[in-house]
């Protein structure tokens, strides 16, 4: 029983071919100084490049099939990953250049990407539409904080998250409608039992490995043991909760029905100056209050 795109008939991916980091301004602790906040999107960003390659390989393994709207879609797609990719390169670099030592976190990333390439095609596509969900939720909860980013215009890192969240919200269902259509012999229980289960074991090796990763970001600024921990818990569940809040759109995924367009978020989607580069100026736009709440 092959299961019908949810997708919006009128959808439109666009890549956007935005820069950051050439001139803008740059600081260690760049999300309202809080390191912890820092630390959990710096560990995030070193696993993308790796990560985005691997989505485009495991996407673009079963692009040869697809119907020609599914194709152009996946080929924008493509475009926005490779141009995220680029931008967070640059912003690992970023990172490296306050002296933070992200070897260990590019290794483990590494690793992980490299047990899943000796698996099936189809595995690894499941894996990818399952991070890409995450991806979108992480990336509407950013947009939806009243007091995210008022800051983009001055600050590279906030503009360049910005920027990214839009794109993900834009593309969130690309791969898995791919995923549809590989699958679209299956029954609907097999559907169903193959993501939700697929959900549980990536979502437990995301936060493990999100989790190590800005304990070891956090140590390299002298924050370590106990007190490393209690902070990261706080950020994560209490203020602002950002595990805690990812909890429910999460597990959406494994609910029968489930599409990543059962919630139709563009309105999150704002509008981009080309002329600097950043997200639009909407003066309603969510995207503009302050950081401090976000960064717990």
């Amino acid at each position: 029983m092959f299961a019908v795109s949810k997708a919006p008939d009128d959808l439109v991916i666009t890549p956007r071919d935005r820069r950051f980091f050439r001139g803008g301004t740059q600081k260690r602790f760049w999300l309202a100084n809080n390191p912890v906040a820092t630390a959990f999107y710096n560990a995030l960003s070193v696993t993308l490049p790796y990560g985005e390659a691997f989505f485009i390989e495991s996407v673009g393994a079963f692009r040869s099939s697809l119907p020609e709207k599914l194709a152009r879609e996946v080929k924008a797609f493509v475009r926005q990953e490779a141009i995220h990719s680029r931008e967070h390169a640059a912003l690992n670099r970023n990172i490296a250049s306050f002296n933070y030592d992200v070897s260990r976190l590019e290794e483990q990333v590494i690793g992980a990407l490299s047990s899943l390439r000796g698996m099936s095609a189809m595995i690894r596509l499941t894996v990818t539409t399952v991070l890409e969900h995450y991806t979108a939720v992480l990336a509407a909860q950013f947009l939806t904080d009243d007091r995210l980013v008022k800051e983009r215009f001055e600050i590279d890192q906030v503009a360049l998250w910005c920027w990214h969240a839009m794109e993900e919200i834009e593309h969130k269902g690309v791969a898995y409608d791919v995923w549809l259509h590989a699958t679209r012999n299956w029954s609907g229980v097999r559907r169903w039992s193959y993501r939700a289960i697929s959900m549980i074991f990536v979502s437990l090796s995301f936060w493990k490995n999100r989790y190590r990763a800005i304990t070891w970001l956090l140590a390299q600024d002298g924050i370590t043991g106990v007190r490393a921990h209690a902070k990261l818990l706080w950020y994560l569940f209490v203020n602002p909760g950002v595990q805690r809040k990812a909890i429910v759109p999460l597990l959406a995924f494994c609910l029968p029905g489930f599409h990543p367009w059962n919630k139709d978020d563009r309105d999150l989607i704002l509008e981009f100056d080309g002329n600097d580069r950043t997200p639009g100026r909407d003066p309603d736009s969510k995207c503009l209050a302050s950081v401090s709440d976000i960064a717990g």
